[in-house]
């Protein structure tokens, strides 16, 4: 029987999702991930707020949202997008202000530039010696940060990142999050849950 190294990492970061703090917070998400499944582009743009952020520029406000995310193309990365940043939880900032993913809401100080690292999540996830399905398996990972291999950006399908014994190893990119990555902000105002803000980077 293969026994795999233990592996130690910059930081443990475990799932967090608080959304069933407030009873209607959880179900407007539960509503809105409904109406994004279902690709509802009109349910989903009743709940962007009129000056929703988009980003760092002066690109702001929902005509930029809808430009931006190319939401009348059947392509639109908006469903996939949104869709994986509402299903990885997240937490309150506040009464009235919830943060998602948790991967950026929850992001420890220990962990590092978030730039330079990256969250597992998943449990058990293999890291491969190469790029591919078939290699072999260095380690596994289970919610924790690990650094990032700067010298090597990976491609669409995988990360590279660093292990404590300095080797390099690849991870599935669906298994890994930037606490930079897509994320957003929903506030409760007048009474009803909005999405102010859906963005990357920092």
């Amino acid at each position: 029987m293969l026994v795999l190294p233990v592996v130690l990492s910059a930081a443990p970061l475990l799932p967090v999702d608080e959304a069933a703090k407030q009873p209607d917070f959880f179900t407007f998400r539960a509503q809105l991930q409904i109406a994004v499944a279902k690709r509802d582009k009109a349910a989903v743009l009743a709940v962007v707020s009129k000056t929703v952020q988009n980003g760092y520029g002066d690109d702001n406000g929902i005509d930029h949202f809808k430009k931006n995310w190319a939401i009348d193309k059947p392509n639109s990365k908006l469903w996939e997008t949104l869709g994986t940043v509402l299903a990885l939880g997240g937490s309150f900032q506040g009464d009235s202000s919830f943060a998602a993913p948790y991967v950026a809401s929850s992001w420890p100080d220990a962990a590092g530039d978030g730039f330079e690292n990256i969250a597992i999540v998943g449990n058990k996830v293999n890291v491969r010696k190469a790029p591919k399905t078939d290699s072999e398996v260095l380690q596994t990972l289970s919610y924790e940060v690990v650094p990032l291999d700067t010298t090597d950006h990976g491609n669409d399908q995988w990360v590279a990142i660093k292990l404590p014994d300095g080797k390099k190893g690849y991870v599935s990119r669906s298994f890994a999050r930037s606490p930079v990555d897509y994320r957003a902000s929903f506030e409760k105002v007048d009474g009803r849950w909005q999405m102010t803000s859906l963005l990357a980077g920092d």
